[in-house]
């Protein structure tokens, strides 16, 4: 199995937006980024591994990019996130991640290591990559979950009206908190539309993303801030 690593370290912010209302927030992010948006289709595997692998409990996600002419796949492991009195002090989650590239028979070799299914989504939807004071990644998508085994085309959404907006950016142990200020600062560009917190902090939808979104669609978004 064929593997190269990136990144040890991540911060991220999470949110949910109305499905109405992401294309405003297309248009808002396009204005704000300067580039053009990747479609985005990932197929996710998540395994967790059997007992005879210890005490310590290990969790891995296979994604599958169904965008590629020939499907790539990568692995993500999410270690755990940086506390401290520091940690309190910021407004997104700094963890640990490592990922890497590997080749399409990584699924049997976990298998094959003892690690068992535990669930797979399908997230549809888009991307930007750009560079605002840290390589920032925006993921806008649904979540489906499949009804049979691997079945994609077959996937239904958790949350029907309801889209996931994740914002990222690659940290290390020397530059973490000049990247989760950037990821903040850009976050506030979005506030109209909807907040972005730490991953597992439930904030819902925001009361003025019917109106900010009214008004990015009547302006188409010129401004590029």
């Amino acid at each position: 199995m064929q593997l190269q690593k990136k990144a040890d370290m991540e911060c991220v912010v999470q949110g949910i937006i109305e499905t109405q209302h992401v294309e405003a927030l297309e248009i808002l992010l396009q204005g704000l980024c300067g580039v053009q948006r990747e479609r985005l289709r990932i197929h996710e595997i998540c395994l967790k591994n059997g007992p005879n692998l210890g005490l310590v409990a290990s969790e891995v996600r296979l994604l599958c990019d169904l965008e590629q002419t020939e499907p790539s796949w990568t692995v993500r492991h999410i270690g755990g996130a940086m506390r401290g009195a520091g940690a309190e002090q910021i407004s997104v989650l700094v963890r640990t991640m490592v990922e890497s590239k590997v080749s399409k028979n990584v699924l049997r070799m976990f298998y094959t290591l003892g690690y068992k299914l535990d669930h797979e989504l399908l997230r549809v939807g888009f991307s930007f990559q750009f560079n605002r004071g840290a390589q920032i990644t925006v993921t806008v998508s649904s979540v489906n979950k499949m009804l049979k085994l691997h079945a994609t085309d077959e996937a239904v959404p958790v949350t029907p009206g309801i889209q996931m907006v994740e914002v990222t950016a690659p940290a290390s142990a020397e530059n973490y908190t000049e990247v989760a200020a950037a990821v903040s600062s850009f976050c506030e560009y979005l506030a109209p539309l909807l907040h972005l917190s730490k991953p597992g902090v439930s904030t819902g939808v925001v009361p003025t993303a019917a109106a900010a979104a009214a008004s990015l669609m009547s302006d188409g978004g010129g401004t590029t801030l």
